[in-house]
């Protein structure tokens, strides 16, 4: 998993509340268990129309923001089923931060085992976000992981909370296997313990 130390990048508003993972990745987009290529579905619904163009009113069609790499999103993101295709769309699409209000518990787990950084924030400070990614072009802000701070373009400072373990992870680059790999030499010692112990096994 790619590691997430600092970040700066375009943020782009999205203040829609309640994006459940449907409208994240609509259901026809879930038949594969690849990673990659989910991007294109990404907010599908709302990205084009019935004829598969892009509808330019969306805030990733805009060219300020196609290269959003942080998303300040409204309230209850990731609510809805537990598909875990939602991070890996985002993901896909270059998204590694998302800020909000509040997330949707299994969304928000499944961002962390993705190595996405999912940020809570107070709606006073949402608020100020949301008015920094609305600037087009200069909604450019810093995520400083290791010191738990936003950096907004007017040089503002937003601190934010986050599970020491899962900072720890975020920043060495730790899924749940790279954790399992860390014990490498205590599972290989039991193996072989355990073949010596019993050999017809």
């Amino acid at each position: 998993m790619q590691k997430f130390t600092t970040l700066t990048g375009v943020a782009a508003p999205l203040p829609l509340i309640n994006i459940d993972t449907d409208m994240i990745i609509p259901k026809q987009y879930l038949k594969t268990i690849k990673r990659t290529g989910l991007g294109k579905g990404l907010f599908a619904e709302l990205r084009y129309d019935a004829d598969g163009a892009e509808n330019p009113d969306f805030v990733l069609n805009k060219p300020a923001y196609r290269d959003a790499e942080i998303l300040v999103a409204g309230d209850n993101f990731g609510c809805g089923s537990s598909r875990e295709h939602a991070p890996w769309a985002l993901l896909d699409q270059g998204i590694r931060c998302v800020i909000s209000t509040s997330f949707a518990d299994i969304f928000y787990n499944n961002c962390f085992k993705n190595g996405i950084l999912p940020i809570r924030v107070s709606p006073e400070d949402h608020a100020k976000l949301m008015d920094d990614a609305e600037r087009g072009a200069n909604a450019r802000l810093t995520i400083d992981l290791e010191a738990q701070e936003i950096h907004g373009p007017d040089g503002g400072v937003v601190r934010f909370d986050i599970d020491p373990f899962r900072k720890r992870c975020l920043l060495e680059g730790l899924d749940d296997v790279g954790l399992t790999m860390q014990k490498q030499d205590r599972i290989a010692d039991y193996e072989t313990a355990l073949a010596a112990a019993r050999p017809w096994a």
